[in-house]
């Protein structure tokens, strides 16, 4: 989504925004612009298209002067993309100046209330809406001000205001969309991410839902509506600074894809303690387990799939019932839901609109919420009754590999800690079923170590114009994120499908020379996807199939096949999904794709 950055201090702005606004490109975004005081007015430069184009307009920030200053990047929601629609807006007399990250439901009742009363504008955006609110209701007290008009918004915001007659001051405030304050020894930043400050310092605070902030040369107030003084804690940011950098590979993605053997490893290594799993940030009694009637996973994209795989996970450890729901249908349908329900939201950022709405739903219905996020201080994690963090570290890319896998490895954890609490697990069981989850690390390592295999194989088959995935089970929740990898990063059209509905409809599809990749690691399922292979190659299809290295023989088969180590049935789709990613990556790669920014999509999607 949207990204946001605003600076006050002794340097220069415009550099300043135009170097974070990079470092938040992997948000997604189609047009971008600054606005700086530059003594006398401010200055708003703006264009449609990458950043580079708004950055040689202005030599990189060079060409205006000023201290205080706030930029972004849209990603467009109302309005076409457009060098009028971008931000920042600006009030009618150009006083106020607006960025914003999320979306104004209301903003046609408000626009329309504004032009009767004489207000014209200029954009097709909600966000200009704002700009001209703050103006028109400006009383001389800017709190006062913004309390006015938050109060008859309706919707999601992280907004960074500057006003021209006072412009030592940023003032920034957030409901449901994320927003973080720096705090450095030449300045003080607002920003949508840690990447977009982390080269600049590593201390944050990150504010509640609708509390104002007011950045100025000398420190960071900020007040709760009723204008009362909010102690923060500032937060230490330790990731290494080269973790937002690229590293030396060509794209974050690759560089996310080879760091996934670390990031599992710290999500797991230091929750398993003495031969059990110990989850120190939740507060799940064995008896509050055993009273549990039914689990759902609720859940967007990648993190859906995620859920898939969550539901045989518990299912066979915890042996309850678990539905798995896309949050942006959960919320809306009624679910049943009872004080005895535990929901398991998964979200990479935290902040995931659909996700965040359906969490509260659940909530407000009775229901236990355990949150699995990756961003501290994020709006889900604080909202939830439990959250257990995936320690991935920055993921840029908008494509998810090491948060899916974290994800993964969280769920692991989390299935064995409810069956060691309640007696489910023998002895035995627990020591081997930690044994394999402490070596997945290795293996996947072992798998990157191969990945010229992969390479060569997405080298056959790049310009394929539709490529399917089957699996059976677990492999067919793994298929379905191969197919998404693929398809968000490369444009191919892909699908997954079960591999026993094969001739529910599907198989009409398949026509000569047609790529299918078959994923088959469960023994006790593997010759039946076999015969869904022997099916499809009967009709022409070219075949691609994963399975793990005792099972050699799905290369009499399959015309090519790429084999993982062997582990435990349950986590085999940590392993089995690396070729997929790597497979989409290099599909993509060699199609000279934007691969770390596809088209259309976003990072972290707050909005509806």
């Amino acid at each position: 989504m949207c990204g946001i950055v605003g600076y006050i201090g002794n340097e220069q702005a415009a550099p300043v925004l135009i170097d974070g606004l990079s470092r938040l490109e992997y948000r997604g975004y189609d047009s971008a612009g600054v606005a700086v005081f530059n003594g006398q007015r401010l200055e708003v430069v703006k264009s449609k298209g990458k950043l580079a184009v708004l950055s040689d307009m202005i030599h990189g920030g060079a060409d205006i002067k000023g201290t205080v200053g706030i930029g972004h990047t849209r990603w467009a929601t109302h309005g076409a993309p457009s060098d009028t629609n971008a931000h920042p807006h600006l009030s009618t007399s150009e006083r106020f100046a607006v960025i914003h990250n999320g979306i104004i439901e209301n903003y046609m009742e408000l626009k329309n209330k504004l032009i009767s009363r004489g207000v014209s504008f200029v954009s097709d955006t909600d966000t200009e809406v704002i700009a001209q609110m703050v103006e028109y209701y400006y009383n001389g007290d800017i709190f006062d001000t913004m309390v006015k008009v938050l109060n008859r918004v309706e919707g999601s915001y992280a907004l960074g205001v500057i006003d021209r007659d006072n412009p030592d001051e940023i003032v920034a405030v957030r409901k449901d969309s994320p927003l973080i304050i720096g705090v450095a020894e030449n300045g003080y930043f607002i920003a949508s991410d840690v990447p977009a400050i982390l080269n600049r310092t590593r201390e944050v605070y990150y504010p509640d839902e609708k509390e104002i902030i007011f950045l100025h040369r000398d420190g960071v107030t900020i007040y709760n509506f009723d204008h009362e003084a909010v102690e923060k804690e500032l937060v230490h940011i330790d990731w290494d600074a080269d973790a937002a950098e690229k590293g030396g590979y060509e794209h974050f993605m690759i560089k996310e894809i080879m760091e996934q053997p670390k990031a599992i490893a710290d999500t797991i290594e230091s929750r398993i303690k003495d031969g059990r799993v110990r989850l120190d940030d939740i507060e799940l009694t064995a008896q509050q387990i055993s009273d549990i009637d039914k689990i759902y996973i609720v859940a967007c994209g990648s993190a859906y799939h995620v859920g898939m795989v969550g539901k045989y996970v518990l299912e066979r450890l915890v042996k309850k019932t678990v539905d798995v729901d896309l949050a942006s249908e959960f919320r809306y349908r009624s679910p049943l839901v009872t004080d005895k329900t535990l929901v398991i939201v998964i979200s990479q950022s935290g902040e995931t609109a659909d996700t965040r709405a359906a969490m509260a739903e659940a909530k407000k219905l009775g229901a236990r919420t355990l949150a699995v996020v990756n961003v501290l201080g994020s709006s889900i994690a604080k909202a939830a009754d439990d959250v257990i963090y995936t320690w991935a570290g920055p993921e840029i890319a908008v494509a998810t590999t090491k948060a899916y896998s974290c994800q993964l490895a969280v769920l692991y954890l989390l299935g064995i800690y409810m069956a060691q609490e309640t007696g489910l697990l023998s002895a035995e069981e627990e020591i081997e079923m930690l044994r394999e989850l402490l070596s997945l690390p290795g293996k996947i390592q072992s798998i990157l170590d191969k990945r010229d295999d992969i390479q060569y194989y997405a080298s056959l088959h790049y310009n394929e114009k539709n490529i399917f995935f089957i699996g059976r089970n677990l492999d067919y929740a793994v298929s379905l994120e191969g197919s998404l990898k693929l398809k968000e990063i490369s444009y191919i059209h892909s699908e997954a499908y079960a591999a026993g509905e094969l001739k529910h409809g599907t198989i009409s599809l398949i026509e000569d020379g047609t790529l299918v990749v078959a994923v088959a690691t469960q023994d006790r399922l593997f010759d039946k996807t076999m015969s869904n292979v022997v099916e499809v190659i009967s009709r022409g299809a070219t075949t691609l199939g994963v399975s793990k290295e005792t099972r050699s023989d799905i290369r009499n088969t399959c015309d090519f096949a790429f084999l993982v180590p062997e582990t435990d049935d349950l986590f085999m789709p940590s392993l089995s999904v690396i070729p997929l990613q790597l497979f989409g990556y290099y599909v993509a790669s060699m199609k000279g794709c934007d691969i770390d920014k596809p088209r259309n999509l976003a990072k972290s999607v707050t909005v509806e």
